[in-house]
């Protein structure tokens, strides 16, 4: 697998328990060799290596798990031994679905990730609404939630409807309760409320 994917030190991290791999201590290593490679997340969060979409479920969570978003926006794969700069088109990962459970200002929205990720919408993975290339150019903004360090997901089509039929209109705006905070999605007057 590594001579397909060269990246140092990946060879030391199992992947007996894919796909649903937790993430490595990314944070943690600080390696001093640096180099791009060509993995590439496209804008509908298909991982492709050298053009070629990357067809294995574990193989792909390996890579979501040495993930790390830098300081300056840029995304790497990052090991012990080293780091190596990919291409993010978008957002790192798709989330796939949204689960409310509760009602009202007490409901919990779960967001799921194509990677198996899960979090809840909450000041610690906050959900935004903000333009995106995804929408093709025409100004629409699309959800987006923290999934982990500065690394996002963005709400796919069934996700963001799951989470827009458990949406109230509150003071105006459209949007959503999750851990005690309303989020917004958009003006009321926007989605018809």
């Amino acid at each position: 697998m590594t001579g397909d994917f060269p990246i140092r030190g990946l060879e030391a991290i199992s992947t007996a328990d894919m796909p649903r791999r937790a993430p490595a201590p990314v944070d943690q290593w600080h390696p001093a060799h640096a180099s791009p490679i060509d993995i590439r997340i496209d804008i509908d969060g298909n991982w492709f290596h050298e053009g070629r979409m990357i067809q294995r479920p574990g193989l792909v969570a390996l890579f979501a798990s040495i993930l790390r978003r830098e300081p300056d926006g840029s995304h790497v794969l990052v090991t012990p031994a080293e780091k190596r700069l990919i291409t993010v088109e978008d957002a790192a990962f798709t989330g796939v679905s949204a689960e409310v459970t509760g009602e009202g200002r007490h409901q919990q929205v779960k967001v799921t990730t194509n990677v198996g990720d899960e979090m809840t919408v909450s000041p610690a993975h906050p959900l935004t609404m903000r333009a995106s290339p995804a929408a093709g150019g025409d100004g629409a903004e699309l959800a987006y939630v923290r999934v982990r360090g500065g690394l996002e997901a963005r709400l796919g089509r069934q996700a963001f409807y799951d989470l827009a039929a458990a949406g109230t209109d509150e003071d105006g705006w459209f949007g959503v309760w999750s851990a005690g905070t309303f989020w917004r999605l958009m003006p009321a007057s926007e989605a018809g409320v």
